[in-house]
């Protein structure tokens, strides 16, 4: 049971890749588990997940789960948009008959930009399909609100990671749907008690942002190890919070309980000795009626310690002046959040660095943006979209010489 199923390494963008060691038994009783209570889905349905098998995603949803409960799975060579247009997902869907669909909200935001209206969705029957599952990275209420309009079906944003191998938090379709709220993971999946901490690893209160954690033991399914490195998975994980396993991410839990994953730990920046999570500014540029998406790092400045700068992509066929729209951002950054934020510089770029798995290299610009040597994550998915934000950078001024 305990003896090593696969090693799989993590997406590289908060540093070198990881070998997550995955053991057998544990691993195949929390993926079948998953399977009904989490996805709602029973042997004999047609369960898709949009990823690469090469992901934790694809190991976890297109491989081990949908064949351990008896599901006839979809493998998928292409991408959302552009093989041929943004309507690919919904011929796989109608075309086989899906009954659930899990993918990136990085591929909802690029069909979003694409075809804004749905008139593609249109031209397909997705009568079977009962429930859209989002992972990979953190979903904006905007883009999760136009799935649920477009689709008329519960659109569940989940949060879990390559180390854990099945959701940490979910809206469990099998056992009791709650109430979608968006920008919200929902509640822990049964085995996980998630848990806030501050710097000195007390809880906070609803609604305070600190670091989440997730008290031992970890359920069934879970890392082993590190590959190789059973010290650097005790340091990298299990030191910060002793009797806690520290995900990097920070964000809150609301009254009701609910988890909202604000970003990495590091995404909190500190403006003049303001924590603010550049998550929330992302929010409020995402939810403008012109932006695809968009990503806010923070870079450093003499005066303040860091300043937030943003980045958009917009929809196709906004003829807008790009200055017009980083107007309006600014704007609406500073009435939404408010002046504490000091956001003031907003561009609009091509696209935006990612992994080959959707996740947006906010690191590697962070370090661009500074002047700091990095190393091109290998799991890039086209390096020439690092020079692109350079020549954005160096527009805007970035690197500062006097920093």
């Amino acid at each position: 049971a305990t003896d090593p199923l696969y090693i799989l390494y993590t997406s590289g963008t908060t540093g070198s890749p990881k070998g997550i060691v995955r053991d057998n038994g544990g691993h195949a009783v929390a993926l079948k588990y998953s399977m009904k209570a989490i996805y709602g889905v029973e042997p004999g349905e047609v369960y898709w997940a949009a990823s690469d098998i090469g992901w934790v995603v694809g190991h976890s949803y297109i491989v081990y789960a949908p064949l351990l409960q008896g599901c006839t799975t979809v493998l998928y060579e292409g991408k959302p948009v552009g093989t041929p247009d943004p309507g690919a997902f919904w011929r796989v869907i109608s075309q086989y008959g899906v009954s659930a669909f899990f993918t990136a909200p990085t591929a909802f935001r690029a069909i979003k930009r694409d075809d804004p209206n749905g008139e593609h969705l249109r031209r397909y029957d997705l009568s079977k399909l009962r429930t859209l599952f989002l992972a990979g990275e953190r979903c904006d209420p905007d883009t999760l609100q136009w799935a649920q309009e477009k689709l008329r079906i519960p659109v569940i944003d989940h949060w879990w990671q390559t180390e854990t191998g099945w959701a940490i938090c979910a809206d469990p379709v099998g056992l009791e749907l709650f109430p979608v709220k968006p920008g919200s993971a929902t509640k822990p999946a049964p085995g996980y008690d998630v848990q806030i901490l501050d710097e000195e690893g007390n809880q906070v209160p609803p609604r305070q942002t600190g670091s989440i954690a997730v008290k031992l033991p970890l359920p069934p399914g879970t890392l082993a190890t590190l590959w190789n490195d059973d010290e650097g998975y005790r340091r990298g994980y299990l030191t910060r919070y002793p009797g806690f396993y520290l995900t990097g991410d920070g964000g809150f839990k609301d009254e009701d309980g609910y988890l909202h994953v604000m970003g990495r730990i590091d995404d909190v920046i500190n403006v003049a000795g303001h924590r603010l999570s550049t998550g929330a500014m992302e929010e409020v540029l995402a939810a403008h009626p012109d932006v695809a998406e968009c990503a806010v790092i923070g870079v450093a400045d003499q005066l303040k310690g860091e300043v937030p700068v943003g980045l958009v992509v917009l929809k196709a066929g906004v003829q807008r002046p790009d200055a017009e729209v980083a107007t309006e951002l600014v704007q609406r950054v500073r009435d939404r959040i408010g002046p504490v934020a000091f956001f003031k510089t907003a561009a609009v770029v091509k696209r935006l660095p990612k992994t080959r798995s959707g996740k947006i290299l906010r690191g590697t610009m962070r370090k661009m943006a500074d002047g700091i040597d990095f190393k091109t994550p290998a799991t890039i998915e086209d390096p020439a979209a690092l020079e692109e934000i350079r020549g954005s950078f160096a527009r805007l001024g970035y690197p500062r010489k006097s920093v």
